[in-house]
């Protein structure tokens, strides 16, 4: 899985995380989509190995208090239902 997942990594573009947030009717800005992008280039493996060490409360300055409340609830979703599939 994890080869599989380090791939798609490697060919994530802005455009794309624009679109999966969209599809989860969360609309970025660009300011909010560039950090949204570098962190999760930056920080993937640390995420999908350790999900509970990210504390999302301390970026929530750097979305809009909608955004914010979105994506915290859309991690915390994903990651109870695709933690067990990824130890």
């Amino acid at each position: 899985m994890y080869n599989l997942i380090s791939r798609y990594m490697k060919n994530l573009t802005k455009e794309d995380v624009k679109n999966f947030a969209t599809t989860k009717n969360i609309n970025l800005s660009e300011e909010e989509l560039d950090f949204t992008y570098q962190f999760v280039k930056k920080n993937w493996e640390q995420v999908i190995n350790n999900p509970k060490l990210l504390n999302l409360d301390r970026y929530q300055d750097r979305f809009s208090s909608e955004n914010f409340g979105k994506i915290k609830k859309l991690f915390n979703e994903y990651s109870t239902r695709y933690q067990a599939f990824l130890k």
